[in-house]
This record gives C-alpha cells, structure tokens and sequence, in this order.
C-alpha cells in the first residue's frame, strides 16, 4: 500500500509553461488514477518529453497502450465485446495535449519510442500559435484519442481525401481548464471535418463526463443549444489559424458543417479500424513508432524492461 501511495504522488505536475489558468483545487479524476506522467528535459524546450506510466509505475505509449474505449472489454487492447447501452458505446479515452487558452503546440510524438509528448518543432524553433482575435490560445482543452490513426495511405470516402498521419483531434468544451498529459473520459458529440493542406484532419466535438454540464450533452444541436456561438467560433479558429503564420486559410469538407455523433461514431471506428492495421503491421506506417507495452500480438510489442531502457536512453542523448 505504501508503495502504491507512493507511486500515486510521483506523476510529475506539467510544465510551468503549460499551467496558465489551470484552476486552484481541481482533484484528480477517475480516468487520471490509472495514468500518471514523468517529465523528462527542460519545459519550454525542445529537449522536454513528457512520458506516460500505468498505476503500476511501468512506463508505456500513450498512443498504443491506453484504450479508446472506457472500461471496455479487451484482447490483445483491442476491444472485442460489443457495449451494453448508448451511453457506454459513447465513452473514450482522451489524452489531452493542450489546456485551454494555451499556446504552446503539444502534441504525441508519434514517431519517436513510447510517443510522449513533446512541443512541435517548425524550422528549428518550437511553435507556439497565435492568438486569434478575440481568443487566446487554444479555445477548448485539445487533444487526441488513442488507438486511432488517420492513415495518410488511405482516401476518406466521405472527403476524399488522404488522411493527416496523426491519431484523431478532440476538442474538449467542458468548463474546466484541464493539464497536459491528463487522460479524461469524453463524450462524442460531433465533429468536423478540416482539410488541412490537402488532407483530411477530423477534429471530434466532445465533453468531459465528469464537466458539471456534461449531463445536458449528447448530440452535436446540444452545444449550440447550451453553449450558442461555441461551434461558430471553433469553425473560425480552425479557418484562421494559420493565417498569421502566413498561410491562406483552411477549408472544410461539407462546407464546414459539423457532423452529428452518429457520423463521429463511424469516424473513429474507422481511424481504430486503421490503428489496428498498423500495429499488426498490415499497412506501412511509414515514420510512424509502434512500440507498445500491452499488445501482445503486435510485432512491435517490447517489455518493460526494454520501454524503461528507451527512456533512460532518451535522458542521456538530451542531457
């Protein structure tokens, strides 16, 4: 027991720089006791990694190991049993990268070992994103969902174009500023479809379960019922922001109309669909690292000796 209680004062705070509005007296949430981070590096560099553990204190892949479904039944992390109700078919994993009104760009380094997460790098400096008028930072808690890939191989049929390479966009429009590195459970409720220089890049509309509101959400209509211009400006922000980098503006299939959960749903299932693939090493992934701790049948699969290596090899490289 001493050693659990231990462990479960041991997941690193985030970096200072990430912490702006983080709110005073938040407790930790169901999802995050089975999750903790290890910060490795300098904050606000670009040596800075932030590594995932599960509550055993065995490190892992953010991107691989956890699941996409909550409490889902399992084989080889693959969800295999089908939900009992909606409202459990409805609930994911999320790992978020970026609190709100932050600017630094955080996200899983898909291609280095054990994907933790790091600030994007643009022509040797890290990159931070403007403020779009009359918002600061980002505008929701953003992050991704594991377990999922949008593969750059593969053509939508619904946008026709490739996929972006990266796991699925959730943007978080819960009340609560939430940190770098925390694992929620969220709600789908839509999404949208961006095209990003030419590619498909899916950015799921979604709650967190324990958001005090999050009982009046369960479709797309209801956040512009309880939460009116919210959508409008999430349209805006992904069209401009860019601009000031200067880029020209994104565009969206379906003229940038949100989709309803329903068509989120199959959405997912399809980038999970791909993930599967990849870790099994049926498609070519390309850069893409797929070293995971927990599923077996992967040809990537190392143990934790050997993901405890790859990150002790890390701290001495970057020091």
């Amino acid at each position: 027991m001493s050693a659990l209680l231990r462990l479960l004062r041991t997941g690193a705070p985030a970096a200072a720089c990430l912490r702006l509005g983080t709110s005073a007296g938040t407790g930790p949430r169901r999802a995050m006791a089975l999750y903790h981070t290890e910060e490795r590096g300098q904050p606000c560099s670009q040596n800075y990694r932030l590594f995932f553990k599960d509550v055993t204190g065995h490190y892992i892949s953010p991107f691989h190991d956890i699941p996409l479904k909550v409490n889902s039944k399992e084989e080889n992390g693959i969800p295999t049993k089908k939900a009992r109700n909606d409202e459990y078919e409805n609930l994911f994993n999320m790992i978020v990268e970026i609190p709100r009104w932050t600017n630094a760009k955080m996200e899983i380094a898909t291609e280095e070992p054990l994907n933790p997460i790091k600030q994007y790098v643009k022509d040797g400096k890290l990159r931070y994103v403007a403020n779009i008028f009359p918002y600061k930072g980002y505008i929701w808690n953003y992050g991704t969902l594991p377990q999922t890939w949008e593969d750059p191989g593969e053509k939508d049929k619904s946008t026709n174009c490739f996929g972006d390479n990266d796991p699925i966009d959730v943007c978080e429009i819960g009340s609560k500023i939430l940190s770098c590195g925390e694992v929620i459970h969220v709600k789908i409720l839509g999404i949208l479809a961006l095209i990003d220089e030419g590619e498909t890049d899916w950015k799921l509309i979604a709650i967190n379960v324990n958001d005090p509101e999050a009982s009046k959400f369960h479709d797309i209509d209801d956040v512009e019922k309880f939460k009116p211009g919210y959508l409008e400006a999430t349209l805006n922000w992904f069209r401009l922001y860019k601009v000031p980098d200067g880029k020209p503006e994104n565009q969206f299939a379906f003229n940038g109309e949100f989709k309803n959960k329903a068509f989120a749903l199959e959405v997912i299932k399809s980038t999970h669909q791909c993930w599967k693939a990849l870790l099994m090493k049926k498609c070519n992934g390309g850069a893409i690292n797929c070293t995971n701790v927990q599923i077996s049948d992967s040809p990537f699969r190392c143990t934790q000796e050997e993901a405890r290596s790859l990150v002790e090899s890390f701290l001495t490289m970057k020091m």
